[in-house]
């Protein structure tokens, strides 16, 4: 079975009041100062919420609010109240403050002043902060200012505007974590606000726009087990259909904005051709806003489900794709719903009150929130497409509820309601699409969104929205993934190469290096007429374009096993250093490097005309990917990066599972594992379902856990017979340990150049140990 270790603390919960000061109801104490009266309640040893008013649900942002008994040991003494856990140790002053120790004694938190509007808590002289969502400003948020509401800046012009990365909030996540080993998540739906530490350096604050006030405090001490218990809470990500990890490719059909009467079905077959006969691995396509004809009352901004009178042949056109191999073809949509020609979906929407009331008129957005209104949009809008093809959405444009939206004038729904709903109305949006085409393709769903929230990891996948083909963007971008990533959302991607303007070259191959070893592999450009289709850059561009499709392809098994990991623990798949390595003050700024996964560190290269960059080696031993050159880490090397080499390093100990280049998924059966060893310590498990169905929700999978350790001199390799109820269609493994010299015993064959010894042909249905000396 795959493993992760949580270590779990005693911690206490001390509150200063009377003993006849509080009631408690199981888990939950009400308690009752001179000044105001809170709730406190426990949902594990680990984890509490503090709530300054009825505690309230929201299914869209927490999937589980009830709770199994919790041991609390309660002590009276004077003026103050002890609760105690198996982990934690908290004390309430009479004043209502709280204070938060770990059973070891180690003070994690405490308050300044609390209160239905806001909260302030000591600031520790050593203390840092990692979450908050999609950002592109910084990693480490100590001395910052945060803002959470979904959206983008709007100020004109747009390079300090819609394209000011420290606007940027697509993705708001009213989380962190705390190098003293808890988080907070603050559970609300409308726009908060945080201090921490810029307005005074001994404290930190948060606040939302309207009470009353409620958090959970989260005790890891380790920042996986702190996203454990979060996503717990949240949601743990869904497992996509297995062809999802291949590389996704979207299109304006030949016609983005402005040319609309240059889209064709037969530019979109041609492009879907080229990509095959080039040999360059895909599996997922899908089409952008220049599909639809654009709405008789919302223009571009909503979506008719009617055709450009350019589509001759939608059904033609699809039935074409999939016998292509295309494994999924999807349409981009917008949350308005429209009039047409043909079709007067707004009108009937409106009548039978499916809209969101607007301040004048009866709404033009589907109101996602009622669920006879998701099914009629289901029923009678997007199955117009579903059933002729499409498989899935791009549900854009979620931050446009009661707010601008990027190319209409119109704020949609205003007033408190649409206030308290904004910033969840991403997530109904996917979540309605998700759930609709799965059921209908009776497959795991998959939505692509560009907008999302607490939760949006149920539902995924999400990407970092529309930046321009400029190298001032794509750092930030890397920062984007960085921190949606520590905020419990895994699946995640942006545009190869940026999405508007024509791209650099040099810009275009860096950008695809990092997109092939991101969570989701996306190319999507609306620059005409080249729309980042890698043959525009040139030959080289290409060929390196492939190298990286191809390695992407080679790594499926390990990706697919660390997508299980992540469904499993909440640990994302792309990796800040600080998740890993948070007692490491070195990490807390890196904002280009990354682990993929639990053992590859990949270093983009996000300088113009760099031959080299400086990189960090955590605390380990460290071998160059490209080299086999090994190094000691906690040290800073000079990395060479030629154009078509991005520095990545496996740390020492590692077993990665690869496969044969496929150009599919699904094109052949993958019967032959290749494990990559590279000795030390360490271990991995090896996970195999069918794909594409749920059942694995029910144990239908199938595990081979795989470890390694040095022993007398060589390596041991041990490889468990696999466990599960799914037989696996693995039938032999092949090894290949990356070793100075050729090995004294074996029958394995040794390549001096790469370094490398191979062993082919061991069973994979049966435990085995080799040993190499």
């Amino acid at each position: 079975m795959i493993r992760s270790i949580v270590t779990i603390i005693c911690l206490y919960v001390i509150m200063p009041a009377r003993a006849q000061q509080f009631t408690r109801q199981q888990n939950a104490f009400q308690i009752h100062t001179a000044t105001q009266s809170f709730q406190l309640e426990f949902c594990t040893s680990s984890m509490f919420r503090v709530s300054y008013g009825a505690p309230f649900k929201e299914p869209l942002m927490v999937n589980r609010y009830d709770w199994d008994s919790v041991d609390v040991r309660v002590k009276s003494e004077g003026a103050g109240l002890e609760l105690s856990t198996a982990s934690l140790r908290l004390i309430i002053s009479a004043a209502g403050h709280l204070e938060v120790y770990s059973s070891n004694g180690q003070l994690l938190s405490s308050e300044k002043s609390a209160d239905s509007l806001g909260v302030k808590k000591v600031l520790q002289s050593d203390e840092h902060f990692f979450g908050f969502g999609e950002r592109m400003d910084f990693l480490d948020q100590r001395g910052k200012k945060v803002q959470m509401e979904v959206g983008r800046g709007k100020e004109k012009p747009h390079i300090v505007g819609a394209y000011n990365v420290l606007q940027a909030n697509y993705s708001p996540v009213p989380f962190f974590m705390s190098t003293k080993g808890y988080g907070i998540f603050l559970h609300t739906t409308y726009n908060s606000t945080w201090d921490m530490g810029n307005t005074e350096s001994d404290a930190y604050s948060f606040s939302a726009a309207q009470g009353p006030l409620e958090y959970y405090f989260i005790y890891g001490p380790q920042f996986t087990g702190i996203l454990d218990l979060y996503t717990q809470l949240t949601g743990k990500s869904p497992l996509l259909p297995k062809f999802a990890l291949g590389l996704h490719v979207g299109t304006y059909s030949g016609g983005t904005w402005g040319h609309e009467e240059l889209t064709s079905a037969a530019y979109v077959i041609e492009l879907a051709r080229r990509f095959r006969e080039m040999g360059i691995p895909v599996d997922i396509l899908f089409l952008d806003s220049t599909w639809r004809q654009f709405g008789k009352n919302g223009g571009k901004g909503a979506t008719s489900f009617e055709w450009r009178e350019t589509f001759h042949n939608p059904k033609a056109m699809f039935d074409t794709l999939y016998n292509l191999h295309y494994n999924m073809v999807g349409l981009h949509i917008r949350p308005r719903i429209d009039n047409g020609t043909r079709f007067k979906l707004l009108d009937t929407a409106r009548e039978l009150h499916y809209t969101y009331p607007e301040a004048n008129n009866p709404g033009e957005f589907i109101n996602y929130f009622d669920t006879a209104a998701v099914s009629w949009w289901w029923n009678h809008a997007a199955m117009k497409v579903a059933a002729v093809g499409a498989r899935f959405f791009k549900t854009d444009e979620g931050s446009a509820f009661g707010a601008l939206a990027n190319e209409s004038a119109k704020t949609g729904p205003v007033g408190p309601e649409a206030q308290r709903l904004h910033n969840v109305f991403p997530i109904a949006y996917a979540k309605a699409a998700y759930e609709q085409f799965g059921a209908y393709n009776q497959l795991r769903g998959l939505n692509q969104t560009r907008e999302g929230y607490a939760g949006i990891q149920r539902f995924p996948f999400i990407f970092a929205g529309d930046w321009p083909s400029q190298w001032q963007y794509f750092g930030p971008v890397i920062k984007a993934g960085l921190n949606i990533g520590v905020s419990g959302v895994g699946y995640w991607a942006h545009c190869m190469g940026g999405f508007e303007q024509p791209a650099d070259p040099e810009l275009y191959v860096r950008w695809v290096q990092f997109g092939m070893l991101s969570p989701v592999a996306l190319l999507f450009g609306m620059d005409h007429p080249g729309y980042k289709e890698p043959w525009r850059y040139g030959k080289e561009a290409t060929d390196i374009f492939k190298q990286y499709d191809e390695l992407r392809y080679s790594l499926l098994p390990y990706l697919y096993s660390t997508s299980y990991h992540q469904y499993k623990t909440g640990t994302p798949i792309m990796q800040a250093l600080v998740l890993a390595y948070q007692d490491d003050v070195n990490v807390y700024n890196i904002t280009d490097q990354y682990l993929l996964g639990e053992n590859i560190m990949v270093c983009p290269v996000t300088e113009k005309g760099a031959a080299t960059r400086v990189v960090y080696l955590p605390q380990g031993e460290w071998i160059d990917y490209w080299t086999g050159k090994h190094y000691d880490g906690k040290s800073y090397l000079n990395a060479i990066c030629p154009l078509d080499k991005v520095p990545i390093f496996i740390k020492a100990g590692s077993i990665i599972p690869k496969q044969q280049v496929v150009q599919y998924v699904g094109q052949r059966v993958i019967d032959n594992v290749i494990l990559e060893i590279y000795p030390g310590i360490g271990s991995t498990d090896l996970y195999t379902d069918d794909g594409k169905s749920l059942q694995y929700q029910q144990g239908i999978y199938s595990i081979t856990h795989i470890d390694q350790r040095t022993e007398n001199g060589g390596c041991r390799i041990h490889i468990s017979a696999p466990e599960g109820k799914y037989h696996a269609p693995t039938k032999t493994f092949t090894l290949r340990v990356h070793v100075e010299k050729a090995p004294a015993n074996g029958k394995g064959q040794y390549d001096a150049t790469n370094q490398v010894y191979t062993i082919e042909g061991i069973d994979a249905t049966k435990e085995n140990t080799i040993l190499i000396n």
